[in-house]
């Protein structure tokens, strides 16, 4: 792993958070928020993923608001097994996989697979994939263009660290010892074994997608 995987595990190591609400508080996503308590919400798979997405929306929406903009929550978050998923514009879902379809502005993710992530890795597998699902739906909304795929997935990905950094910085989660080593192991495994920016499907190696996701983390959704 790159020398910068050192300096991003020395970031994250201060202030990242995953798998923990602030109890008897609104999950509001913006800058100013109360200090962190032990909560019970995001203890489990099921809960961590309601409140990945629950926190990013509301992230999103109040991001949306500041600019001028109408933020638009995806019409659903679906959950699937193997070869079950929903369809995207004719196009069938495969298993171990996460995905946003703009066809019909929905999330959907086979829950067995990231139950397996969850249980092998640890809960930022799931602060990693939905934040980087949103960042699709983003995308969608501000029609944003790209020459590439991996130019695509490597701004999701900075989308993802810059609200997760907004929902720990703003209080919505509190600080779990271990969290910077589960963020860095998921991006890790989640990297494309060599550096081609050309293929249909790439996503950014685990060094770059490491350092996008540091970026959006450090510098805000803004600098994405």
């Amino acid at each position: 792993m790159r020398a910068f995987s050192f300096v991003l595990a020395l970031v994250l190591a201060a202030v990242t958070a995953c798998g923990s609400v602030e109890q008897g508080t609104e999950p509001e996503a913006g800058p100013t928020g109360g200090q962190a308590t032990p909560g019970a919400r995001g203890q489990t798979f099921e809960s961590d993923v309601e409140l990945a997405r629950e926190l990013t929306e509301a992230y999103w929406k109040q991001t949306f608001a500041a600019a001028g903009l109408t933020y638009r929550p995806v019409t659903g978050f679906i959950a699937y097994q193997g070869e079950s998923g929903p369809d995207c514009g004719g196009r069938p879902s495969v298993p171990n996989n996460a995905f946003y379809c703009s066809a019909g502005h929905f999330i959907a993710y086979d829950a067995q697979w990231m139950n397996e992530l969850y249980e092998r890795m640890g809960d930022g597998s799931v602060y990693v994939i939905i934040p980087h699902e949103f960042g699709h739906a983003v995308q969608a909304q501000l029609n944003t263009a790209f020459r590439l795929n991996i130019e695509q997935e490597l701004q999701a990905d900075c989308y993802a660290g810059g609200t997760l950094g907004a929902l720990v910085k703003g209080g919505s989660l509190q600080t779990e010892p271990g969290d910077e080593d589960e963020l860095l192991i998921n991006l890790a495994a989640a990297g494309d074994p060599t550096d081609d920016w050309l293929r249909p499907d790439a996503h950014g190696t685990a060094g770059q997608r490491q350092e996008l996701f540091a970026k959006g983390y450090n510098q805000g959704t803004t600098a994405c």
